[in-house]
């Protein structure tokens, strides 16, 4: 039988104490959702994997500062955030691509209000509780349809729509500000 796994103030606490092996669970404990939030904001896999390390190593050099104010993974995704978005401006300052001889109206969005709205809606669906999360992910980002979620989660059809629906009003709240924007 293996021993009760460690809640996240405890791990902390730990690591505070100078238990190596605290933070090395932090990281595998929330890693794979820091690996995923970077993805999706930087679409890059080296540019992700830069940034959750970069974000990692910043979170393991402020942890004695961490108050516990917020959920530890808050505290994580918002460091990531930040560091994303720090490597979104410093990249769109740095223009990969030489300038045109001539002036050429440029048609796509702003990078960097298209970026903001991503970040935006990766930090509202790390503050959904994980059951809305996990649907909200399989369902409206992946595309698997409800029948297919709730197979993979082992739950009733109706409870992947129940907590799809919740989830979605929570988003609405969480990302009523962008409506604004684009009307």
């Amino acid at each position: 039988m293996s021993a009760p796994a460690l809640d996240d103030a405890t791990l902390v606490a730990a690591h505070r104490e100078g238990d190596a092996q605290a933070f090395e669970e932090l990281v595998r404990r929330h890693g794979d959702r820091l690996w995923a939030v970077a993805l999706q904001v930087l679409r890059n896999a080296d540019d992700a994997r830069d940034a959750v390390q970069e974000a990692l190593l910043t979170a393991f050099r402020r942890l004695d500062g961490y108050r516990g104010d917020a959920a530890l993974s808050t505290w994580l995704h918002r460091i990531l955030v930040n560091v994303c978005i720090d490597r979104i401006r410093r990249d769109h300052r740095r223009p990969a691509e030489p300038w045109p001889e001539h002036d050429v109206a440029d048609r796509r969005p702003d990078p960097s209000h298209t970026a903001t709205t991503r970040i935006d809606v990766v930090a509202a669906l790390a503050m959904l509780p994980d059951e809305q999360r996990t649907v909200i992910e399989l369902v409206d980002v992946q595309g698997h349809p409800v029948a297919d979620a709730a197979r993979l989660l082992d739950i009733p059809t109706g409870t992947v729509k129940s907590r799809c629906a919740r989830g979605r009003l929570r988003l609405a709240e969480l990302l009523g500000h962008l409506r604004e924007e684009y009307q």
